[in-house]
């Protein structure tokens, strides 16, 4: 097979296209005419030494890879079987692929050339000799985190860019380890989140441009797979702050069999990069995936894996089993509760019917949201299978929690999680206590089931230990509980089971797996010995979990369920936004930050969020930066306040707290009157509402404002399935991820058992 391959930026060179231009003389005149300047005099003269200006560069660049593809078809009379361009490049793949004619492709390039040459504030380099895993640890180790991979060029040749200061600390931390760093001569960061704004004025610009079924299969840079003609738009909107996956494009296509690349255009940039990828490149093995454990923890897709049949070692034997038993599902495995009803009815729905647990995400929604949410639940499922709800700490209105208590006592659901939890609170002990039996005191149990996550030990211990004396006190004087129930209490852990929450998704205080369980499973011993509790707790992981192997090093490091959180906010059943499932479904390892959580903003706590393709971890941080160093807005600078009111809020001061005023208590608007660093917390805290609500409903035309609660398992599930079905996210469900995780993940152990018995 033959495939051409279109250079970009950075191959141009005064000469270029000599001979070509009066071959063509037709192309060569629509050329001058769309950009008022003679296109030949420019390649071939530059008198103005214009060519290495990205404005010029770009259509410069694109004329001659068009009329070079012209010229080689004319000679040969035969067409490639793909084509692949790098970054600009890829136009011109579209162009030889009859996607658009030349006059289109010229007239984006033309306006994406400009768009980019005004982006000013950020700077790039090659890194040579490192690969994308090692620069993307230098980048989060060195706390450089402006910087972003531009360019996947070659395995050992990695682009960064960023802002102009964070690049020239980078050079300098490199260049200490003796690594080679280039920097490029370019105007800006490009193919990062500092081309944002030239992106929204593309996306505008091409909005109006209808492309023609492709003739010849095109590579995509951000997807490093074929372009499906519907999406050729949207993808070269993405393309101008997604990464530019040459590696994974090259790879792909040796993959497809034997294949005759050809440089089509000025200069032998790709061809380089091409013979890089293929010396560097290996293929795995099928017949030694079983036989070597390196080849066997490569990533192969999930259509492809071979793996040794395990004997009498199935899905269904993960996990603990008097655990399956108590929540009469098949296999331990269990969906999280993604806040604002992310984690849907669907979702655990689906859940319930396929044998595992699944809950919903109740944080953020009203009373009469969640209780529409239980009764579609139990009318979809009935009241026999079994599904769970959220109970998330609200430190600030504890009443909230016990009303929502009060709807599950209402309508029967007896199996809670408790989120973010630092003590506990009187609507957890209540909840436990109408769940025991009167006449079954000898069995110490509740019918309501409490699956505590935890991050902390101190918060562990809370959960293990019988209720605190004072809450029963306060229920029994207000007459919530009876005597009996308190009594019984006292013999009682207030969780059943405790799942561990490592660096996950949404709140998290950045735990290690590694460490947290070992931890947290000997101090549920200790709390089990002190307490001489009958019934055994179970500790569950979560947290980081998107792939079998992931899977499998939680059940070896001794969990007895798995829960999974962020690689299902992209799937069908997800109550969000398809802007922000298109956002995930693209996402790797490393496209995640820290950020402050709007719901405990004073109190400093962190959620994890994306950061790839946008900015709000970024504005979210300095918004906490400045509520740390300043005791009123007025305190901020002039310039500051105008960024944040343009920029972040796109509405001033005033009429944010107005807002705030709609939804706030009487009291409390009251108290931000008069305590001006309250006021400013109330407006900044709006904001994490309103990215919210942006991201939820799609809000496009605000994108770059998205609040996106992931962690970093959904980049590793997402590198796991490409090349399979469920590479796109309309291909996910819930319960099929489930169970292709939980299948694979027995697979893999009883693998690498009988690897580790034959060594």
């Amino acid at each position: 097979m033959t495939t051409y391959v279109f250079p970009g930026q950075g191959s141009q060179y005064k000469g270029m296209g000599n001979g070509l231009f009066e071959k063509f003389p037709e192309i060569t005149r629509s050329a001058n005419r769309i950009l008022g300047y003679s296109i030949e005099k420019l390649c071939l003269h530059d008198e103005e030494n214009n060519l290495g200006k990205t404005q010029y560069t770009q259509p410069a660049l694109y004329t001659v890879n068009a009329l070079s593809y012209l010229d080689e078809i004319e000679k040969t009379g035969r067409k490639p079987d793909y084509l692949a361009g790098h970054s600009l490049g890829e136009y011109n793949a579209l162009f030889a692929a009859r996607a658009i004619n030349f006059e289109t492709g010229l007239e984006l390039v033309k306006y994406r050339g400009e768009l980019m040459s005004h982006s000013v504030n950020g700077a790039m380099i090659a890194i040579l000799g490192m690969s994308g895993e090692e620069v993307e640890a230098f980048i989060k180790q060195s706390r450089l985190f402006s910087l972003e991979i531009s360019n996947y060029n070659a395995p050992s040749q990695i682009v960064v860019g960023g802002s102009q200061n964070e690049i020239q600390e980078a050079i300098l931390l490199l260049e200490k380890k003796m690594v080679t760093v280039i920097p490029l001569k370019v105007s800006g960061a490009f193919h990062t989140s500092f081309m944002n704004n030239a992106r929204e004025k593309f996306e505008k610009f091409i909005s109006r441009i209808k492309f023609n079924e492709l003739r010849i299969p095109v590579i995509s840079n951000v997807t490093s797979r074929p372009h499906v003609t519907h999406e050729i738009q949207q993808k070269m909107i993405e393309q101008i702050t997604s990464s530019v996956r040459w590696t994974e494009s090259i790879q792909y296509l040796i993959q497809q069999g034997e294949v005759d690349f050809q440089e089509i255009g000025p200069g032998r940039v790709l061809a380089g990069l091409v013979s890089k990828i293929q010396a560097e490149y290996e293929p795995p093995s099928m017949s030694r995936v079983n036989e070597d454990p390196k080849i066997a923890s490569k990533h192969i897709p999930l259509e492809t894996k071979v793996i040794e049949k395990p004997s009498g070692f199935a899905a269904e034997s993960l996990g603990d089993r008097t655990f399956k038993e108590d929540y009469g599902i098949k296999y331990a495995y269990l969906s999280g509760a993604m806040y604002k009803g992310i984690a849907s009815v669907d979702m655990v729905v689906s859940m319930a019917k396929e044998g595992m647990l699944g809950f919903f995400g109740t944080g953020g929604l009203t009373l009469q949201q969640i209780e529409l949410a239980i009764q579609q639940v139990q009318q979809k499922v009935g009241l026999e299978k079994p599904v769970g709800f959220n109970l998330l700490h609200s430190p600030a209105q504890p009443e909230s929690e016990e009303a929502l208590v009060n709807l599950y006592l209402k309508y029967g659901v007896k199996i809670i999680d408790a989120s973010a939890f630092m003590n506990i609170t009187p609507a957890l002990v209540l909840f436990k206590a109408k769940g025991l039996e009167k006449y079954n005191k000898q069995n110490l149990q509740s019918n309501h089931k409490i699956i505590a996550k935890i991050s902390r030990p101190e918060v562990a211990e809370a959960f293990l230990s019988p209720a605190p004396e004072r809450i029963l006190n306060k229920l029994l004087v207000e007459g919530k509980i009876e005597t009996w129930q308190a009594e019984i209490l006292t013999q009682l852990p207030v969780a059943d089971d405790l799942c561990v929450e490592a660096d996950s998704g949404g709140h998290t205080d950045q735990g290690v797996a590694y460490a947290l369980m070992p931890a947290i499973i000997k101090q549920r011993d200790r709390m089990m010995d002190l307490h001489n509790y009958k019934k055994r707790i179970r500790v569950g992981a979560a947290g980081g979990i998107g792939t079998p192997e992931a899977a499998a090093a939680a059940f070896i490091l001794g969990a007895d369920f798995i829960m999974t959180g962020s690689i299902n906010q992209c799937t069908v059943e997800a109550n969000t936004s398809e802007s922000v499932k298109e956002l995930l479904s693209r996402i790797n390892v490393q496209d995640t930050d820290y950020a402050p959580a709007g719901d405990m903003f004073e109190m400093g706590a962190k959620v994890q969020v994306l950061k790839r393709g946008v900015l709000f971890p970024a504005r979210a941080n300095k918004l906490y930066d400045l509520y740390q160093k300043h005791n009123s807005i007025d305190e901020i600078d002039h310039k500051t306040q105008v960024q944040i009111q343009e920029k972040y809020f796109k509405r001033s001061f005033s009429e944010v707290f107005s807002d705030c005023c709609r939804y706030y208590s009487s009291e409390e608007i009251e108290k931000a009157e008069r305590n001006a660093k309250y006021k400013m917390a109330m407006i900044f805290k709006w904001y994490f509402a309103y990215s919210t609500r942006l991201a939820l409903q799609g809000i496009e035309e605000q994108k770059v404002d998205y609040q996106v609660h992931c962690g970093p398992a959904l980049g590793a599930f997402n590198q796991w399935v490409k090349g399979t079905r469920m590479e796109e996210w309309n291909k996910r469900h819930v319960s099929e991820i489930g169970l292709a995780i939980m299948t694979q993940t027995a697979e893999l152990l009883q693998t690498r058992i009988n690897q580790m018995l034959r060594a």
